[in-house]
C-alpha cells in the first residue's frame, strides 16, 4: 500500500517581493537611486561641496589677506605665491578663495527666490486656471520680453553701487536684478507640469473627498510636479554665476572693495597680453565652479527622465 499524499501548501516566492517593492517606487526614490550610481553627480558634489566650504570658512584655504598689499605687483607665480599677484600687488590666489563667497551666495539667493516664487505663481495660476492664469501668462510674457542679462543691466545702471555701499546691499541689488526677471521661466515650468499633474485620479479623490486647495497643493500636486522644476534650477543657479560674473566685469554688478571673480577679471583685462596669470586663474575658478553646477543639473535631469533609463 502506499502511503496517502499529504497537500503541500507552497509559500509564495519570495523573488516577486522585491519587484513588487520596484514597482511601487516613486519618481522620486528611483530617482536619488540613479544618482547613487552616476558619476557624474559624485563629482559634482564634491566640487560645489569645496566651492561651498570656499565660500563660507575661507579661513580653512587662506589666512592672507584678500586686500593686504604683500609683495610686488604683478608678481608672477612661485613659492610666495602659488598663484602670483596681480595689478594692485594683492595675493591672487587668496582673492580667488574669498571671491567664492559673493558669486556662490549670488547663485544660490537668486535660485532659491525664482525657484519658490516661480513655483507658487505656477501651481495657483494651473490649479485655479480662468482669468488668474490668463492674467498670469501675460506677465509672464512681459517679463520673457526682457532678456536676463540685458534686463540686469538695466537694473545696475538704475541703482548703481559705489565703494561706500555696504556689501550685502551690493549682493542684494544683484540677487533682485536676475530674480526679477528669472522667475517666469520657472512659473511657467511649473504651471506645464502641474497641468499634467491635475487629471491624476488621486487628484480628482482629493476633490470629491473634500479635500481643501491647499492640502490638495501641499500633498498632491508639488510633490508630484517638482522635478523639473528641480532640474531646471539646478542648471540655472551657474547660469546666475555668469550672469553676476558678467555684472561686476561690466562694472555696474559688485564694485570694490567687494571680491568676486567677475571683479578679478575686470581689473586684468589690461594686463592680459603682459601677465596673462592675473586673469587665468579667477576665470579658471569660475568655469570649474559653473562646470560643477552644470554637471549636477545634467545628473538631475537624467535621474527624473524615465526616458534615459
Amino acid at each position: 500500500m502506499t502511503e496517502p499524499q499529504t497537500a503541500v501548501t507552497m509559500a509564495p516566492a519570495p523573488a516577486e517581493e522585491p519587484e513588487n517593492k520596484e514597482a511601487a517606487r516613486s519618481l522620486t526614490a528611483d530617482a536619488f537611486r540613479e544618482l547613487r550610481h552616476n558619476w557624474m553627480f559624485w563629482i559634482s558634489l564634491v566640487l560645489i561641496t569645496i566651492f561651498i566650504a570656499m565660500a563660507a570658512f575661507p579661513g580653512l584655504f587662506t589666512s592672507v589677506d584678500p586686500i593686504e598689499v604683500g609683495g610686488p605687483v604683478r608678481e608672477l607665480p612661485g613659492v610666495s605665491t602659488i598663484f602670483g599677484r596681480d595689478g594692485q600687488g594683492y595675493d591672487i590666489y587668496s582673492r580667488c578663495i574669498h571671491g567664492a563667497r559673493a558669486s556662490i551666495l549670488v547663485g544660490i539667493l537668486a535660485t532659491t527666490f525664482t525657484t519658490v516664487f516661480g513655483s507658487i505663481v505656477g501651481v495657483l495660476a494651473a490649479y485655479f486656471g480662468g482669468w488668474f492664469d490668463s492674467l498670469i501668462s501675460r506677465v509672464t510674457d512681459v517679463f520673457f520680453a526682457i532678456p536676463l542679462l540685458l534686463g540686469g543691466i538695466l537694473f545696475m545702471s538704475a541703482f548703481p553701487n559705489d565703494t561706500n555701499t555696504p556689501y550685502l546691499v551690493v549682493v542684494m541689488k544683484v540677487v533682485v536684478a536676475l530674480s526679477v526677471l528669472g522667475w517666469p521661466s520657472i512659473a511657467r515650468l511649473m504651471r506645464s507640469s502641474v497641468m499634467q499633474v491635475l487629471p491624476n485620479d488621486y487628484v480628482q479623490a482629493a476633490r470629491a473627498l473634500g479635500a481643501s486647495p491647499w492640502r490638495i497643493i501641499r500633498s498632491h500636486l508639488i510633490p508630484n510636479a517638482m522635478a523639473p522644476v528641480l532640474v531646471v534650477s539646478t542648471i540655472n543657479l551657474g547660469v546666475y554665476i555668469v550672469a553676476e560674473a558678467t555684472l561686476s566685469f561690466l562694472g555696474i554688478g559688485l564694485v570694490p572693495p567687494a571680491i568676486s571673480w567677475g571683479v578679478m577679471i575686470s581689473d586684468s583685462l589690461n594686463l592680459l597680453q603682459t601677465y596673462p596669470h592675473v586673469l587665468f586663474f579667477p576665470a579658471l575658478f569660475l568655469s570649474i565652479c559653473v562646470f560643477a553646477f552644470i554637471l549636477l543639473g545634467d545628473a538631475v535631469r537624467d535621474a527624473f527622465d524615465p526616458k534615459s533609463r
